[in-house]
């Protein structure tokens, strides 16, 4: 069910609110060129400024413009496990497929403490749950060992992994099984981790070129490794230069070039600079992508 290229979706905002339109037309687009999931209210979608009801109302756009399509995995994250329980539940109740939550950040956990928290949302809310794992912005890093330990809890069914470390997969294999849903979270290194026996990555560069990543992620599915490697070089300065400035502002820059939403962020993210913006327009034109 989950698998391929799965787009962490920006949120739109408009006049300070978020665009209602703009993101549902967003999301059939995102479906329609042929992604393979979609995951609303993760960091790309600007979560941390989201209010509680902002966060809800994305989730339930999200899951009524997907209609069934394609899985919506929504992000339920917090470094307070009650708040985070609070989250699964309402991805469960607006009819989300999976829940994602992230890794306790700011108060660094000890890994028993990591573990605790995904034990006690995982009791607490029948939800297929994906850890991620993010140490870049978390802080904490889960360690092999720790998440051979979150696999065999109920309702944890994979993990997203943005450390870049792709020899995690073999690792991870080895601890939690075959069945264990192995997500890449970093686009410069999915290939790698593909090659090594994930099965897809949450992307930041399918916001801007949905159809060519999921062209890409098809290609690795089918082990087709040549065309993977083509293109890997084809999207590759889209998989870096997005983050040239903080995320999610180039995305919603390149986002905007297309006439899918304006470039509006919250702070404390503010808009890319323009050195940032030439880099976007380059790695857009070099994927191929028209605007």
């Amino acid at each position: 069910m989950v698998k391929g290229s799965i787009t962490a979706l920006i949120t739109p905002f408009k006049n300070g609110q978020v665009d209602e339109q703009a993101f549902q037309d967003f999301v059939d687009w995102q479906i329609t060129s042929g992604i393979h999931g979609v995951v609303p209210c993760g960091t790309t979608g600007s979560s941390p400024t989201l209010t509680d009801e902002e966060h809800k109302r994305v989730i339930a756009l999200t899951v009524e413009a997907a209609a069934g399509r394609v899985p919506v995995i929504a992000g339920a994250g917090s470094n307070e496990t009650v708040v985070s329980i609070r989250y699964a539940r309402h991805a469960k109740e607006m009819g989300a497929d999976v829940a994602m939550v992230v890794t306790p950040y700011y108060n660094k956990p000890s890994q028993e403490g990591i573990y605790q928290h995904f034990k006690a949302i995982s009791e607490a809310v029948d939800i297929p749950i994906i850890v991620y794992n993010v140490p870049g912005r978390s802080v904490v890093d889960i360690n092999n060992d720790t998440m051979g330990r979150l696999s065999k809890l109920p309702n944890v069914i994979g993990c997203k992994d943005a450390t870049g470390d792709v020899s995690r997969v073999a690792a991870l294999t080895a601890r939690c099984g075959e069945d264990f849903i192995q997500l890449s979270g970093d686009d410069p290194t999915c290939l790698g981790h593909a090659v090594s026996g994930g099965r897809g990555a949450i992307s930041v560069g399918s916001n801007i070129a949905p159809a060519e990543y999921a062209a890409f992620h098809n290609a690795m599915m089918a082990k087709d490794w040549d065309s993977a490697r083509e293109w890997n070089m084809r999207l590759d300065r889209l998989h870096k230069d997005l983050f040239l400035c903080p995320s999610p502002g180039p995305t919603k820059y390149g986002l905007s070039l297309l006439g899918k939403i304006t470039p509006d962020v919250r702070l404390p993210i503010t808009p890319c600079t323009a050195d940032t913006q030439d880099k976007v327009k380059a790695a857009m034109t070099q994927a191929g992508v028209k605007f």
